[in-house]
């Protein structure tokens, strides 16, 4: 049986109401084993806030908010005027579609209202037959509608789904369309309901975890554990074209324990201060995904040519770093420049204007070989063998160190040369390629560890603070969060009003209007209210004079000392991380060895 899109709205407005994670999971177990197999991996995709992968390249429904007035407009029989003033007052336009449709089945018995009763087909008085099927391809032709007369399409396709569409599928429906649908329902949470349903048991979410993680397509991934199991999830591998969720770093400022973490022998190679870049070759097919998975290869006409020069394999995922040159003395630029690159409209303009060069570090799949398994020497030969090296195309640079004095004179060299740090990375036999995780198998040790707080930190913006004086009337100070991957939740962790440039806190209200929300995310945890709330999407490098004990932050709440979080004192803004996802943060793991070893240091001099 065809599933009902009721089912999802009304988990949806159950998912609106909790906070809790907990709660979430059981609303999710429920909708799960409600969902066919067949259109599993479409509720995943509407549960995640999307059509499909953004790694597809597929266009996104590209209606903004006066086409989705008009069509609810027209679906309503009602003026946009009349629709815009309610959506004003009660600040959401999904909740004023709502409300007028449940007024107009009052009215009439539950039948829609004027000439465009026949879209609607109630079963009965405020009832819909909208499916799964049919509001997913519905959207799915709205975001593909291209070219001359696509607005038109769009539009007509949106008044149609918005008549048929019950009171509360509508609200939902046009969230979905603006990109709002506040649920804080986050991928880690997706998995484990899925592993409660067809695996059996929460703890089982490991397996789906690592199968998202060589696949990064949680529908495809979902529709696997449907239809074959949670077995067949053990089984697949990396595929070409399909990006694999990155490797992640631990970090640490002393080298003697840089050393003792990786067993005391270590690769240490350069850390580039450019974008991550997840390269894919299939016989003449190239494909670059960032670091957040969005596929890049437009960006970047110079890197593909490099790539089918260069890379030997018929096929091969390799990942290396892109960074901007000087094209007169082939000197590393900083990470601010490529981003200008990337900002740029005409992509031929840029590459003659900032030239790149790929400095290649690992691979995970040659010609038919899951090389994730397999430790790092091996990777690495395995990498060399199959790449043509050039001035603008080559391996990392490193070395193999295993003492404390040789780590931080190659260190030294690295900043030198322009590079951000190094990266340690263990050799011995069980250093294989964790994609999606941060263990202590990789190490960054970065120039900004010589600061006084010893380290940047990535932190997400959770909430805006209005400011003062100069300031006044806009914002001016950032509630900053660390991210914890065991609750799948944000803690609060400071507020930074220091750093930014005037240019900064001029586009400050345009970065955070799409995720400004009335009440607390669910995935927010902070003790702390700010003027507004903010849905966690913006990561920001963050450094400060040290970190240090709060009775006010929530991040490491009762670790070091009870009734006391983890805080940054003086902490100031450095630069916006657009490569990074959320996820990507800092951990409040990390905070918490980091705050420790401070500790330790100053133990160490008193």
């Amino acid at each position: 049986m065809p599933m009902p899109f009721s089912v999802i709205a009304e988990t949806f407005e159950k998912l609106e109401r909790v906070t809790a994670r907990t709660q979430m999971l059981l609303y999710l177990v429920e909708l799960f084993k409600k969902t066919p197999a067949e259109v599993v991996d479409k509720v995943v995709y509407i549960l995640q806030g999307k059509l499909w992968p953004d790694w597809k390249g597929l266009p996104e429904l590209g209606v903004g908010e006066k086409l989705l007035v008009k069509a609810a407009s027209i679906a309503l029989h009602i003026s946009e005027h009349q629709l815009e003033r309610l959506a004003k007052r009660v600040g959401d336009i999904g909740k004023a579609i709502e409300m007028v449709k449940n007024e107009q089945l009052k009215k009439t018995g539950g039948r829609a209202p004027g000439l465009l009763a026949f879209m609607a087909k109630p079963g009965s008085a405020g009832e819909s037959t909208l499916t799964v099927e049919k509001v997913y391809e519905t959207l799915a032709k709205i975001a593909v509608a291209q070219g001359e007369g696509s607005r038109d399409i769009k539009l007509k396709l949106l008044a149609g789904l918005l008549a048929e569409a019950s009171p509360k599928e509508a609200k939902y429906i046009a969230r979905f369309v603006e990109g709002r649908l506040r649920l804080g329902v986050g991928d880690a949470t997706i998995m484990e309901a899925l592993a409660v349903v067809y695996a059996g048991s929460a703890a089982m979410r490991s397996i789906i975890e690592r199968a998202y993680n060589l696949r990064a397509d949680l529908g495809m991934i979902a529709k696997i554990v449907t239809t074959q199991g949670v077995e067949a999830l053990k089984n697949i591998k990396p595929e070409v074209g399909i990006p694999i969720r990155p490797m992640l770093a631990e970090r640490l400022s002393d080298p003697l324990e840089i050393l003792k973490k990786l067993g005391g022998r270590a690769l240490v190679e350069y850390k580039y201060d450019g974008e991550r870049a997840q390269i894919h070759k299939k016989g003449d097919k190239i494909w670059i995904f960032s670091r957040r998975l969005e596929n890049i290869t437009h960006m970047y006409p110079d890197v593909v040519k490099m790539a089918l020069e260069n890379i030997k394999a018929e096929e091969a995922i390799i990942e290396g770093e892109i960074v901007a040159i000087d094209p007169e003395t082939g000197e590393l630029r900083p990470f601010q420049v490529l981003m200008r690159r990337r900002r740029k409209h005409d992509v031929h303009v840029a590459m003659e204007e900032i030239p790149v060069a790929v400095y290649l570090f690992d691979t995970v799949y040659v010609n038919g070989e899951d090389l994730t398994l397999k430790p790092l020497p091996y990777r690495r030969e395995k990498l060399a063998s199959i790449v043509n090296e050039n001035d603008t195309w080559q391996l990392a640079k490193g070395t193999i160190v295993s003492d404390a004095e040789a780590l931080e004179k190659f260190f030294l060299q690295a900043i030198e040369d322009g590079a951000e740090g190094i990266m340690a990375k263990a050799i011995h036999d069980k250093s294989i390629y964790q994609a999606g995780a941060r263990g202590w198998l990789w190490i960054k040790y970065k120039r900004d560890y010589k600061s006084e707080m010893a380290d940047t930190v990535d932190l997400v913006v959770i909430g805006a603070f209005y400011g003062k004086g100069r300031r006044g009337g806009k914002f001016g100070t950032l509630l900053m969060a660390a991210y914890d991957p065991e609750s799948d939740t944000f803690k609060s962790v400071c507020k930074v009003g220091s750093g930014f440039t005037d240019e900064d806190l001029e586009k400050l209200p345009e970065m955070l209007a799409p995720y400004i929300r009335d009440t607390k995310p669910p995935r927010v945890d902070s003790a702390m209210k700010p003027d507004v709330w903010v849905e966690p999407a913006l990561v920001a490098e963050i450094i400060g004079a040290e970190l240090t004990l709060s009775p006010i932050h929530t991040c490491c709440y009762g670790w070091a000392k009870s009734g006391a979080g983890i805080s940054i004192r003086f902490p100031r803004f450095i630069r916006w991380r657009p490569d990074k996802s959320p996820e990507d943060a800092t951990t409040t793991k990390e905070l918490y060895e980091m705050y420790l070893r401070q500790l330790r240091k100053l133990e160490e001099t008193t």
